[in-house]
């Protein structure tokens, strides 16, 4: 059986047994990777926002119950074509599951690229329609930000603009939130992700130097919610040893993904989106 045949049969092996196994406040592990000695993804980790309504570290005081060695992988500012793609096939390689947090102007645009990321069994959250310092402009420019975000990445994804996010994920460009946008999130069901460790993969310097900034901070943390930025050449650069790394040291990939129960509320509460875009590849 071709590789390609192996890959398509394991997301979606995982995809169902995420569909069925994951519960409120549960965690399922995934199917087996078809390729030996690879990373993979040790389980899979449901996130209820009335549970977790504000995450990471760096900017709340909780953060996910992950065990000593357990890290989730996200990526920001995407999607962004050839670098998010280096990235799905960085990921792929090591049949590793991650999160994906998206603006929503580029995403209008790369619907193909969007559902690739999905139609690969990653999380697809949101951060806004164009980036923006949130805390910086007017209250209700921030909210058109927030819901014009997630209606493109919606549009994108489903084919269906709503302002209902099917995946109730959202992180603040900058970490940037304020009192007000905090409650409308919360006030809407939606877990607002900070991190508790990042790459500073936004400061020029070389693929080696943010390889080894990430893994010292990450040995000194052992555990926790990742930043990253896949638009990012020195992250595409160095993930493939990054993952490397985690194999090696014994650290396991987290997949989050919204509780069961989180999840059909959601979907109860938005239009069916177009079948012939729900799951389109790119």
């Amino acid at each position: 059986m071709s590789q390609a045949r192996w890959t398509s049969r394991w997301v979606n092996a995982a995809g169902a047994v995420a569909a069925l196994l994951v519960v409120h406040g549960a965690a399922a592990a995934p199917a087996d990777c078809p390729r030996e000695h690879t990373l993979g993804t040790s389980r899979i980790l449901s996130v209820d926002p009335k549970q977790h309504p504000r995450i990471g570290l760096k900017s709340f005081p909780d953060t996910l119950p992950l065990h000593d060695g357990e890290v989730v992988l996200t990526f920001d500012d995407g999607p962004s074509p050839p670098m998010t793609n280096k990235v799905l096939a960085a990921l792929a390689k090591e049949c590793v599951r991650a999160t994906f947090f998206l603006v929503g102007k580029p995403a209008s645009g790369r619907a193909a690229l969007v559902q690739k990321i999905a139609a690969e069994g990653h999380t697809i959250g949101h951060h806004t329609y164009t980036h923006a310092h949130l805390a910086h402009i007017a209250p209700e420019q921030a909210i058109e930000e927030i819901d014009r975000g997630i209606a493109a990445d919606e549009k994108a994804l489903n084919g269906v603009e709503t302002t209902t996010p099917s995946t109730p994920f959202f992180r603040f460009p900058y970490f940037e939130s304020t009192p007000a946008t905090l409650d409308l999130l919360a006030s809407r069901g939606i877990a607002v992700f900070g991190a508790d460790l990042w790459a500073s993969d936004w400061n020029p310097m070389s693929p080696q130097q943010t390889l080894k900034l990430l893994t010292s901070r990450l040995n000194q943390a052992r555990k926790g919610i990742i930043l990253l930025h896949d638009p990012q050449p020195r992250t595409v650069a160095m993930l493939p040893a990054f993952l490397r790394y985690l194999k090696d040291h014994g650290y396991r990939v987290v997949h989050v993904v919204p509780s069961e129960e989180k999840h059909n509320e959601q979907h109860s509460e938005r239009p069916s989106p177009a079948p012939e875009t729900a799951h389109e590849g790119g």
